[in-house]
């Protein structure tokens, strides 16, 4: 360092690192490098090297080398005494650090706690993270003229500082977020419901942390958590300007290293057990590059070594018609990491806290922005932690159906499966179809059935895919009892929950009526999605016919996913 520093020239030390006796205890390195080992083998080891020279410096003694060797050898012999015994077993919280104290491990039955919140407090919330002044909301102001005065004086009101020039078109992004909160004139958005459900666990106490590319912003400029000033480049953040007590908001840029980026946050994730940890890729095929964190630690941590974090991954996905690289999150990857049984529907009780403890973790993609505030509010709001893979849209972030009323936050909790939202169905036994979707896909369903004026086909999102909600499911297909299910994803056949969802599907209902559910939407392929905007609408447009015109028979069925033309589409 002090070469570098004087001469400003870059060094490079070549080490050797090696293995004193190879690789494991059967190997022989000399088979490979017999001239290096020749050379190793005369080398003293380093307990030797360091003993030698505490005893040259006179630090310590002969005698006490000698203690401390045979403490050493005590301490390893009772370990492995202990070993042999058949009947010890380690406590269930034995690896769990004291920072995890009160947290409930994969032994021990933990429970959830309401994530709902009531609408005079998401109000004030709604005002805080847009960041305006409550001289702009004069109607807000009419509600709630005792709160707001009170907030004035209280310093409360998470106004944007005097003098901080704020970018023209984000005026209008905070204040259209206030009005969708605040007056309940407009449906809440996917970036605002996140907001409010960092604003509320933060309030509460909890630490919020997020990283990834571009997520101040938002690579779709759908969360502008940090607001920068248009003449000097200062930053506000609102969300750090919630009450004077709240826990701290953290949010960071990060580099294109995901694999880095992606260790380090799950790291911190496992030292803090009581904060909301997130790593969003920039588009959920990022993850690629930090397959190895997410195949070694964050699906097999916990059964491997006992240790346990409440790590959220935010993975944007959707066929968008803009070619394969930014379209799948792979989705099919995650849930073939995840350890549940597809033949056996587990013990369902009311909060399914039970199904998630007893697996490695949890892969959803909530549809709507209210069940996405639920859903990070839950992840915070239980005794236990798994690990949450999260496929977030891109499309819906402003997508005008994908929107939520103030009551889905105060009224109900997390939704594991959303039934129908048909208007004048015709009756239960007259339903001919059940159509099976998750995530985006199912706003190109509904709005095609509303075009077909279509009244006996139900559209059911499955907002959970793991754990499975075999007992939601049973219910959906007890009420139609006599329609057939379709599962309808935007995935090609060898991609997506399909091959996930099929055998659990087949679980749920085998005691109803033992139907089998029929697939539709893309062929298989070896690329996520095609580059053609040409072909992707014909596909898209032949997956929705499918979903309603297809009749299919079990034996015919077969026979054509065995039998189709791969490019037909083509």
């Amino acid at each position: 360092m002090e070469y570098r520093q004087a001469f400003g020239k870059d060094v490079v030390i070549d080490i050797v690192g090696f293995r004193r006796h190879g690789h494991n205890e059967i190997d022989e390195p000399m088979f490979t490098q017999p001239l290096m080992y020749k050379i190793i083998k005369k080398k003293p080891d380093v307990l030797q090297v360091y003993t030698k020279k505490l005893l040259d410096e006179k630090r310590i003694t002969q005698a006490t080398v000698d203690e401390l060797k045979a403490a050493a050898n005590k301490v390893f012999m009772t370990a492995f005494e202990k070993a042999k015994d058949p009947s010890y077993r380690p406590p269930p919280t034995a690896w769990f650090g004291s920072q995890w104290k009160g947290y409930k491990t994969m032994f021990q039955l933990g429970k959830n706690h309401e994530t709902t919140l009531p609408k005079d407090y998401l109000k004030m919330l709604g005002e805080r993270i847009s960041g305006l002044p409550l001289s702009l909301l004069p109607f807000y102001r009419f509600l709630l003229p005792h709160i707001c005065s009170l907030l004035t004086r209280l310093r409360l009101n998470s106004a944007i500082p005097e003098g901080f020039n704020i970018h023209r078109k984000l005026i209008k992004v905070m204040k259209d977020k206030n009005k969708a909160v605040v007056t309940g004139q407009a449906g809440i958005d996917w970036g605002t419901a996140e907001a409010l459900a960092f604003a509320s666990l933060l309030d509460e106490g909890t630490h919020v942390r997020l990283s990834g590319q571009d997520v101040e912003r938002g690579t779709f400029s759908h969360r502008h958590a940090v607001l920068h000033d248009q003449v000097n480049e200062s930053k506000y953040i609102p969300l750090n300007n919630i009450s004077p007590k709240q826990a701290h908001f953290a949010i960071y840029n990060s580099n294109l290293s995901e694999y880095a980026v992606l260790g380090f946050e799950l790291g911190y994730s496992m030292e803090n057990p009581n904060s909301l940890v997130l790593w969003e890729a920039q588009f959920g095929d990022f993850a690629n590059t930090a397959q190895v964190i997410i195949d070694q630690f964050i699906s097999s941590g916990e059964q491997k070594w006992l240790k346990g974090n409440g790590l959220v991954m935010l993975l944007p996905h959707g066929y968008e018609g803009q070619g394969p690289e930014h379209s799948s999150a792979r989705l099919e990857r995650f849930l073939q990491m995840c350890d549940d049984d597809p033949d056996y529907v587990p013990e369902m009780e009311p909060t399914g806290v039970k199904q998630i403890q007893d697996l490695n973790m949890q892969v959803c993609v909530p549809s709507t922005p209210a069940n996405y505030f639920h859903m990070l509010r839950r992840q915070i709001r239980r005794d236990f932690r798994k690990p949450l893979i999260c496929i977030s849209p891109k499309s819906l972030l402003r997508h005008p159906q994908c929107v939520s009323d103030l009551s889905m936050f105060s009224d109900k909790d997390f939704q594991r499966l959303l039934p129908d939202e048909l208007v004048d169905p015709v009756p239960d036994d007259k339903v001919k179809r059940i159509v099976l979707c998750t995530g985006r896909v199912y706003y190109d369903i509904f709005n095609e059935r509303k075009k077909r004026d279509i009244k006996d086909v139900v559209i059911v999102r499955v907002e959970q895919i793991c754990p499975f909600p075999y007992d939601m499911l049973g219910d959906i297909v007890r009420k139609y009892k006599n329609a057939e299910i379709y599962w309808a994803q935007e995935e090609p056949f060898n991609q997506g929950a399909w091959s996930y969802v099929e055998p659990r599907i087949v679980t749920a209902v085998r005691a109803i009526n033992g139907k089998r559910p029929f697939f539709v939407g893309r062929n298989a392929a070896a690329s996520p999605a095609t580059g053609s905007p040409a072909i992707h609408s014909a596909e898209l447009a032949q997956l929705l016919n499918d979903a309603f015109s297809a009749v299919y028979k079990h034996e015919e069925w077969q026979w054509k996913r065995t039998h189709s033309q791969k490019y037909s589409i083509h």
